[in-house]
């Protein structure tokens, strides 16, 4: 079974992230791996995106591998973009947490959608699949980003 550790950093808990997250692990078939998730805002997520990324802007979700077959790593989603981005898809928070989630996991499991042009589209249709899968609303991050 997998092991999912949610902290919440300036943010109040949204109900059903453990229960999503352990949904999304079976089906990316990674029952027996650990992820922790760190539920944020902009504040919190802004110096880490600036640091690992060099983007000095918030940002709604972060991937933290480890090189390692158990523990997957770390996934830190900002609630305040992801709002304002449910709000601009006409989603529930819940349901735009959920599509930062996949993407999240995709990227733990080693999917790169910048690395070109094949392996972007191959994470959509990842994307895709797992959302289609667990009846999830969304066409997935990087298909809402380029309008596929």
């Amino acid at each position: 079974m997998s092991q999912v550790w949610v902290s919440c950093e300036g943010v109040e808990e949204l109900e059903g992230v453990e229960e999503d997250v352990r949904a999304l692990m079976t089906a990316a078939e990674c029952d027996d791996c650990e992820v922790s998730i760190v539920l944020c805002g902009d504040a919190w997520i802004r110096p880490l995106n600036k640091e690992w990324r060099g983007k000095d802007m918030a940002t709604d979700v972060l991937s933290f591998p480890q090189e390692h077959e158990v523990i997957l790593g770390d996934l830190v989603v900002s609630l305040e973009t992801a709002a304002l981005q449910a709000k601009e898809r006409d989603y529930e928070l819940r349901d735009e947490v959920r599509v930062l989630l996949v993407h999240g996991l995709l990227h733990l499991l080693g999917y790169d959608h910048e690395t070109g042009r094949e392996e972007q589209e191959e994470m959509a249709a990842a994307e895709r699949k797992l959302l289609d899968g667990l009846a999830w609303k969304g066409q997935g991050l990087i298909g809402a980003a380029h309008g596929t």
